[in-house]
């Protein structure tokens, strides 16, 4: 249940790109862009998609569902010829099945396996990384300049606060009354974290070339939450797919640099 919430985040992402793309090809100013139906219909697939991730952190390991998320690059690009009129290239197609050969190993190296009782001292630890990464990510939108290494900066930086918003999403608890949860710092790490990475993506693809920026924040949203959440919180991987799991996330990774680059996931500036 929860992968398949997952690779709904997924397909909600790649519509929203597509969507936004879509509204960005238009004619007129970035007013009249912020305001248009498809714009705006993206920015809503993009919340959905969003939920919907949260929702799938709650039963499945951090590192299946981020994983799962950059495959929203694949159904992009093969999107990108029907409505942008985009060309695939043959490497996309590729790439395209790697990823998906890749993440088919990925779902299978886990299970379902509910969100771990949040300790004290993760809580602590998440918290405060998530705060200072959100912090870091928040000034380095507002610092001036326009180059490619500032651009990949932010990216690297909104990949670390994407995730964080990942690894407090899973530890996060609902309580009763609903309104407890407000309480709880983690809740507030997934809201200002991904506000701060959003920002910076948004900052990155300004000051930055589409293709690095784009494989640079998915390479650290699909490796530091692995890397992280496997000690902190515990997620587990099957027995004997441990190095399966390694070599399929780091194919996902790969994949999605070459995508990044793809025509149909390049959004005007």
């Amino acid at each position: 249940m929860s992968l398949a919430i997952a690779v709904l985040a997924a397909i909600a992402y790649a519509g929203g790109s597509i969507l936004q793309a879509m509204a960005a090809t238009r004619p007129g100013t970035v007013l009249a862009l912020a305001v248009s139906p498809l714009y705006l219909a993206g920015l809503a697939a993009d919340a959905g998609a969003w939920v919907l991730s949260l929702w799938a952190l709650q039963g499945l390991a951090v590192y299946v569902v981020q994983a799962v998320l950059a495959g929203s690059l694949a159904l992009t690009v093969l999107l990108a010829p029907l409505v942008l009129h985009a060309v695939i290239r043959p490497r996309d197609y590729l790439a395209i099945v790697v990823m998906v050969s890749a993440l088919a190993v990925v779902g299978m190296s886990s299970r379902e396996q509910p969100a771990p009782p949040a300790g004290g001292g993760a809580v602590t630890l998440l918290s405060v990384a998530g705060f200072a990464v959100a912090a870091l990510a928040g000034l380095a939108v507002l610092m001036p300049g326009r180059t490619d290494r500032r651009g990949l900066l932010l990216a690297g930086l909104a990949g670390l606060a994407y995730s964080a918003t990942a690894l407090a999403g899973r530890m996060v608890q609902q309580r009763t009354p609903l309104i407890a949860t407000l309480a709880e710092p983690l809740l507030w790490v997934v809201i200002s974290a991904g506000v701060a990475g959003t920002a910076a993506y948004a900052v990155a693809l300004k000051r930055g070339a589409v293709a690095p920026t784009t494989a640079l924040l998915w390479g650290v949203e699909v490796i530091v939450p692995a890397v992280v959440a496997i000690p902190l919180l515990g997620d587990e991987i099957r027995p004997g797919w441990r190095m399966p799991a390694a070599l399929a996330i780091a194919a996902v990774v790969g994949a999605a640099a070459i995508l990044a680059g793809s025509p149909g996931t390049e959004q005007p500036s």
